[in-house]
Order: C-alpha cells, then sequence, then structure tokens
C-alpha cells in the first residue's frame, strides 16, 4: 500500500520539475502540423482531430507538433492543492509555494471582460460550437476562483477577494442566459455559445453563492439560487443528471455527477435559504452517484453503466467531492480514502505521475498535467488535509 504522503510528495515534485506544464487530452488543435493546412478551417476536421489525439493510446503530439503548455485551470488545481497543504501544515515553504501559483494565476486571466475570467490554451471544437485559444470559459473561470476566495482567507488578501468578487461581474454581464425566470436561470459555458450545461451553470452559481456570503451581497446569492433550482428541477427520476439540457447532451458520467455534488454542497454552505431546498437533490444525487459509479473495492467508472474505462479525472474528482460531503454524508471518507487507495495501485506510475485510463485490454499511460496530475494533486492534498478530522471536521 502507497502511502497518500508519499505519493503526493513524488507528484508534487514530477509537476513541479515541469513547471507544471504538459499536455491536456484536448491539446490538438495546437498541432503546429495541423495549423499549417487548411484542415484547421473545418469542424469536422478540427472535431475529428482533436479526437484522435484524445482517444489515442499512444502519444503523437510531440510527432504533430504540440507544446507542452500550463493551462489556467490546471494551475488553479495546483493552487488550491497547495493552498491545502498550507492549511494542513503552515511552514514558510508551503506559504511561499501557495504565493507563487496564485500570483501565476492571476497572471493568466484574460483582459477585455466584466471581470476577471480565464480560457484554456488551445482552441476546442465541440459538437455545439468552437472556442478559439483564450476564449474565456466558467468551468477555469469557476475554479480559479475557488482559488482565489481560499487564497483570500489563508493567506489574508482583500486584494484576492476583490478579483475574485469581480468574477461574478463576468458572469453576470458576460456569459448568456437561457430559460430565464423569475425563480430560473441557466448560464452559458463561454460568452460565445448558447449551450446549457448543467455542470457548468452550477459552478457559476456557486462563485455567486460563495463571493456573495463574503462580501454580504444577498442577490449574489439570490442568482446563484436561481441557477441552482434549474439544475434541481432537471434532475432525472432515478437521482441523476443528463451533461445538459440538449438533446444531444443526455449521457451522465462520474466527474461531471461530482462537480454537480460538490458545488450544490458549497451553496448550501453558503446561503441562508439554501439547504431546505437543496438537500433533497443533493442526496438523491449522491445516492445514484454512489451505488452507479464504484465499484466495492473503489474502482471508479467513467459511465454508470461501462466498467471501462477507468479515467484518473473521475477518481480524482470523487475524491475531492467525497471531501466537501464529509459531515454531510456518513462513509463519504471512507469511500474516499477507498478510490485513493484503488487509483494508486492502478493509475500511479513509479515515477510519480498518474496515468489517464486504464482500458479493458491496455492502460494509456500518458501523463496529462491537468486532467491527470492537477486533479490528483488537489486530490491527495485535500485527503491528507482532512485525514484524523473526522467525518465532521469541515476546517
Amino acid at each position: 500500500m502507497v502511502d497518500l504522503k508519499k505519493a503526493h510528495q513524488d507528484l508534487w515534485k514530477w509537476c513541479r520539475a515541469r513547471d507544471f506544464a504538459g499536455y491536456d487530452p484536448f491539446d490538438g488543435l495546437n498541432s503546429r502540423l495541423f495549423q499549417a493546412t487548411p484542415l484547421k478551417y473545418s469542424r469536422a476536421a478540427r472535431l475529428a482531430w482533436t479526437q484522435l489525439h484524445k482517444r489515442s493510446p499512444i502519444n503523437l503530439r510531440s510527432v504533430v507538433g504540440v507544446p507542452r503548455e500550463r493551462n489556467s485551470k490546471g494551475l488553479a488545481l495546483f493552487a488550491l492543492a497547495a493552498l491545502a497543504d498550507y492549511r494542513r501544515e503552515s511552514t514558510k515553504e508551503n506559504e511561499i509555494e501557495a504565493h507563487a501559483l496564485v500570483d501565476d494565476l492571476l497572471a493568466m486571466g484574460l483582459k477585455g471582460f466584466s471581470g476577471a475570467a480565464w480560457g484554456y490554451n488551445f482552441d476546442w471544437q465541440g459538437r455545439a460550437f468552437f472556442a478559439p485559444r483564450g476564449t474565456p470559459a466558467i468551468v477555469p473561470t469557476a475554479f480559479a476562483a475557488r482559488a482565489l476566495i481560499e487564497a483570500s482567507s489563508l493567506l489574508d488578501s482583500r486584494e484576492l477577494l476583490r478579483i475574485a468578487r469581480t468574477v461574478c461581474d463576468f458572469i453576470l454581464n458576460d456569459l448568456n442566459r437561457s430559460d430565464e425566470t423569475k425563480d430560473e436561470v441557466c448560464f452559458s459555458y463561454s460568452p460565445l455559445d448558447r449551450t446549457w450545461v448543467f455542470n457548468a451553470s452550477l459552478l457559476a452559481a456557486e462563485i455567486l453563492a460563495s463571493a456573495g456570503k463574503l462580501t454580504d451581497e444577498e442577490s449574489l446569492c439570490e442568482m446563484a439560487m436561481r441557477a441552482a433550482r434549474y439544475v434541481t428541477r432537471r434532475q432525472r427520476q432515478d437521482g441523476s443528471w443528463a451533461y445538459g439540457a440538449g438533446d444531444y447532451q443526455s449521457w451522465s458520467d462520474n466527474f461531471h455527477t461530482a462537480f454537480i455534488l460538490t458545488s450544490l454542497s458549497r451553496i448550501i454552505d453558503s446561503c441562508e435559504a439554501a439547504r431546505d431546498e437543496l438537500e433533497p437533490a443533493l442526496n438523491r444525487g449522491y445516492e445514484f452517484w454512489h451505488e452507479r459509479f464504484f465499484l466495492t473495492n473503489g474502482w471508479p467508472k467513467y459511465y454508470p453503466d461501462r466498467l471501462y474505462p477507468a479515467d484518473i479525472h473521475s477518481a480524482a474528482a470523487a475524491i475531492t467531492t467525497l471531501v466537501e460531503l464529509r459531515g454531510r454524508i456518513p462513509g463519504a471518507m471512507d469511500l474516499a480514502d477507498k478510490i485513493a487507495q484503488w487509483t494508486l495501485g492502478n493509475l500511479r506510475d513509479q515515477r510519480g505521475f498518474f496515468h489517464y485510463q486504464r482500458r479493458r485490454f491496455h492502460t494509456v499511460r500518458i501523463p496529462y498535467m491537468r486532467w491527470s496530475e492537477g486533479w490528483m494533486a488537489y486530490a491527495l492534498a485535500r485527503l491528507i488535509e482532512t485525514e484524523g478530522k473526522g467525518e465532521t471536521g469541515k476546517g
């Protein structure tokens, strides 16, 4: 059995040696070869090229000229991990590391929007829309804001809280909205699209709620509750959520469900009126997630009805979510530890990093800095931080 602290230290050493820069499952369009061809103008070609690199068990990126780069969401995850390490052990070294990563995260922010915002370091072609490199998106922005909010308290910085508060202006003024009623709203993924992705909109709500609690702005909590209602009222009868509201978004997967549960928990903790309204949906969602996405040995399934692939992102997001739910869900920390031990035994490389996926006939050993390493650094840091605090310890 691998010690959690050693695994965390080895992973951190491996990532720091590479300056937290690396490849990503979705960075195929950064290929210099692809960008030198007319195919870069074709939606179908962009989608196929991205999926080729995401699905390939062999890393072709060095061959086609994809550079190793930093990713803003990945950096936010590393900052969150460093903050957890500093909360657990308030050494000068941990303080310096946390400060440095938060400063680097701030430097990656995008300019020209209503508030602070972050995007991905690659062009991204999805089924619904195309987002050029540097397009602000709510997912990296929300994780960056989560890191700034935590850092503002731990590092005693009113300036970081001020910047985090401006993220709310980006959410309210730059993102599109749909299905807006007096008591419901859904935020778009970016300013360029009108897709209604449940976990993404709820991440926006989480930041509105968290910032509203710290700045005593009831209006932010009210908007967060409207976004939360939109998602909870579209929960399926079995407790699951689809990825989004579109017919082509009907699947349910492990880590996006984990995101929903985490954001609901944080909204409940931030908004006084949220508990009675949101907790039943959280509990039903947890029951489905717990029963359908994990084997008894901690094996994390990507989809509820398939054993493969066992995905590192699913494992890490599950651990962080379970740590978040401790004190609210009995046995959450026991399951988190079981998933962590399975992951260390099945997806950890002896060099310290974590593999991408275990598939039916092979393991994809490519180290992805955001998807795999950033998430596991965050998961291990949070798990180690809360060990010994018991199920009710929320510190």
